[in-house]
């Protein structure tokens, strides 16, 4: 390993608390972001393979790209990885994710960087769109890029073409113009004004979809208008049901990933049951989009919101970017389940 400039290292260690690539993806964002270079150790030491994988390669390449970094311990297998950011520029970018790849996880990698910078890009992200282990394209376009809008984020999307795991083969477009983000407090819900399931099919028979579209109108009861079957092309089959609500303070998503040899009811069950949850804990902010607005919020200098009780994810994501930004993240637990999360800025209590 490389020691110079160690006064201006960043140090992270990847077995930390939920010990998975997040912590490594929120790192290159902020080292990129921040201009300081960073050693990251023990990474995914947790994990039944540690190290670096293919899709974490992908987010590598991705962030050293925009940053112009120079880059060490990037190879299959790595438990090591040393990233020296030069400066962030903006421009047309392409990363080809590869077949099984996550695009929006490297995404959400590079976002951050080129969003806090002046100048425009426009981003191509070639490979998985709908993979279980991520969150997928239509969160993004519907839930997460809306609520970067309103702390002034100028950031807008569209998936192209599908590209379910593990074939790949999606296409999404992302174009993002520097902004100056706001701090924002969201505590409450509201009513529920826009309710919509999805059944996505690619390559599938189209009975499957309806399955999954009858037992949400059982379980949650949702009326036949709001229930939607669509079929896409894509490299490959695949399947997801998408459960959105659309209330006055944003829009809320949950997904089910269609699985080989597990029945279509059992997947939309299982969504209909973290919908059901979501709503009863009358919160605007669900668990996955708690933790994907740490980052920007962070950014924006502090805010607060509403959600339930964070996992071990959302704490260890906090920890590393109270690392890079000296902000102090707060999770207050409410009466009922829910937590306040409270970005505060450096210096503040």
């Amino acid at each position: 390993m490389h020691d110079r400039f160690a006064m201006d290292w960043i140090e992270i260690d990847g077995s930390l608390g939920e010990g998975g690539g997040q912590i490594l993806r929120t790192a290159l964002a902020l080292a990129s972001h921040t201009g300081r270079p960073m050693r990251v150790t023990n990474i995914r030491a947790r994990r039944s393979r540690p190290g670096l994988m293919r899709q974490h390669l992908a987010a590598i390449a991705a962030a050293a790209e925009i940053a112009q970094a120079e880059v060490y311990g990037a190879s299959l297998g790595s438990t090591w990885l040393e990233f020296r950011p030069r400066s962030v520029a903006h421009g047309d970018y392409r990363f080809a994710v590869g077949t099984a790849g996550s695009a929006t996880l490297v995404c959400q990698t590079v976002l951050p960087p080129l969003l806090m910078r002046p100048g425009t890009s426009h981003l191509v992200f070639e490979g998985g769109t709908h993979n279980p282990m991520a969150p997928p394209a239509d969160f993004l376009l519907l839930v997460f890029f809306p609520w970067l809008r309103r702390l002034g984020g100028a950031v807008e999307g569209r998936m192209v073409r599908a590209g379910f795991y593990p074939a790949g083969g999606g296409r999404l477009e992302v174009e993002i113009q520097g902004s100056v983000l706001q701090p924002r407090s969201v505590q409450t819900r509201g009513p529920i004004e826009r309710r919509r399931a999805r059944a996505i099919v690619a390559n599938l028979p189209r009975h499957i979809a309806q399955r999954e579209l009858d037992i949400v109108r059982d379980v949650l009861g949702w009326a036949r208008v709001e229930l939607v079957c669509e079929e896409v092309a894509s490299d490959g089959p695949g399947n997801v049901l998408l459960l959105e609500v659309e209330f006055p303070a944003g829009v809320e998503a949950v997904a089910g990933f269609g699985q080989k040899g597990v029945p279509a009811e059992r997947i939309a069950r299982l969504a209909s049951r973290d919908m059901s949850a979501f709503l009863e804990a009358d919160v605007p902010v669900g668990e996955y989009l708690a933790d994907q607005l740490l980052l920007p919020l962070a950014l924006a200098g502090g805010g607060a919101i509403r959600s339930v009780r964070p996992s071990l994810h959302t704490t260890t994501n906090a920890t590393v970017i109270e690392r890079f930004l000296g902000v102090h993240i707060q999770f207050i637990d409410g009466e009922r389940g829910d937590c306040e999360v409270r970005v505060n800025p450096p210096g503040a209590v």
